[in-house]
């Protein structure tokens, strides 16, 4: 066995240079997935489509990477890691550079399409990656540096791509995130070590996968937690703007905020997550909840929106990072990437339908409805997590 893969007591510096590379990783990928949502108005305008008009972007991107995730992944069971990762990698920037040059809304959306590939497996693959290129007990905290990455594209990705949005135009944007992805590109052809994927998926062994009780009602919960929480982050740019009526410059220091909070989570994921699983998720869950149906109220109060702005993206990161480590520790080696593309696909469905539903709010309550709607349907996601997922998982005897 090599140093790389052998050693249990550190992190090796080839292991973090590959965790580095996931990071930066996770980092373009969200970009991308939250550009439309920093750029909505801007986008909107280029094709004279309304916001909730253009909404429907998020929905379909949402909605594909869902009918992708499984296909896709049973079909790339058969690579191993690292030529994936490279291949999904090279997807992706092409992605970016048909949607930075498309002449129409509708071939926007059909090169969002071809991102939406990439992103399906991606997600689908890169927790279960980064836990195995450290040892079992550095899982927790290689996962952690991947939801830094991801954070990160919160804190300056989105942000970032809004202030080159409105200076030089959304489709800049969008190539500025291509240029990136081939860089990460080369740096993970150099460093990224040869990781097996495992034993090949195959469909027949789907019906074991949902025998798992515990990863069943998961599956049930991230539907309702991911719908709730894109009710309201899908308009959030509009929220911001009509019902806070923050400037374009106080929009962007928000969308910062957020970003900022879930850098937080994923740093009590990696401090408290390990010694307390199952309290860790129920408080993430809880704050979420509580944050969404709390935007409104706290509108009247720049700081009281701050707070609530805080809590949201930190309670957002620390429960989603958390239920992927659940996941990977309830179900088999083999299963684990097939079945967190399950996840994936569910979660994306979630996105979808909290984009068109956010979309009816905006359009029958208004925009600052938004956050009640997706409180109210996170409380039920929240219930299944700790009512029944933490039940089945005592029954079954697994440790939490």
């Amino acid at each position: 066995m090599s140093k790389t893969q052998g050693n249990d007591d550190k992190v090796t510096r080839g292991q973090w240079l590959a965790l580095a590379g996931l990071a930066v990783s996770a980092f373009i990928f969200n970009t991308s997935e939250f550009i439309p949502i920093g750029l909505l108005s801007d986008i909107g305008q280029t094709f004279s489509l309304t916001e909730a008009q253009t909404g429907i972007m998020i929905s379909v991107y949402a909605w594909g990477v869902m009918l992708f995730s499984l296909p896709l992944m049973v079909f790339a069971s058969r690579f191993d890691f690292r030529r994936l990762l490279l291949g999904l990698i090279a997807i992706f920037a092409t992605g970016q550079f048909l949607s930075a040059i498309s002449p129409t809304y509708v071939l926007l959306i059909c090169s969002r399409l071809v991102v939406a590939t990439s992103h399906a497996v991606f997600w689908s693959i890169v927790m279960v990656v980064a836990a195995r290129v450290v040892s079992p007990r550095h899982a927790s905290a290689a996962m952690g540096v991947v939801a830094t990455g991801s954070s990160i594209a919160q804190i300056f990705g989105l942000p970032l791509g809004r202030a080159i949005g409105l200076a030089l135009g959304w489709r800049m944007t969008f190539a500025v995130v291509g240029l990136v992805a081939v860089a990460s590109f080369v740096y993970l052809a150099v460093v990224f070590p040869p990781l097996s994927a495992g034993e090949k998926f195959t469909l027949d062994k789907l019906p074991e996968l949902f025998r798992n009780g515990p990863l069943v009602s998961l599956y049930v919960a991230i539907v309702f937690l991911a719908t709730g929480q894109y009710v309201a982050y899908s308009y959030v740019e509009p929220f911001l703007s009509q019902t806070v009526a923050l400037s374009a410059q106080g929009v962007t220091a928000a969308l910062v905020v957020i970003g900022a909070a879930g850098l937080l989570g994923s740093y009590l994921f990696s401090r408290f997550y390990d010694g307390h699983k199952k309290g860790f998720i129920a408080a993430s869950l809880v704050g979420e909840t509580l944050a969404l149906l709390a935007l409104l109220p706290a509108a009247t109060s720049l700081g009281a929106t701050v707070v609530v702005l805080v809590v949201w993206g930190a309670c957002e990161m620390g429960f989603c990072v958390a239920l992927q480590s659940i996941l990977i520790h309830i179900t088999e080696k083999d299963q684990a990437s097939v079945a967190m593309s399950i996840y994936s696909g569910l979660f994306n469905l979630g996105i979808g339908a909290g984009s068109a539903i956010g979309g009816a709010t905006v359009t029958q309550l208004g925009v600052g409805a938004v956050g009640l709607v997706g409180g109210a349907i996170a409380a039920v996601g929240t219930a299944v997590t700790v009512g029944v997922m933490f039940t089945l998982m005592r029954r079954k005897g697994v440790r939490g």
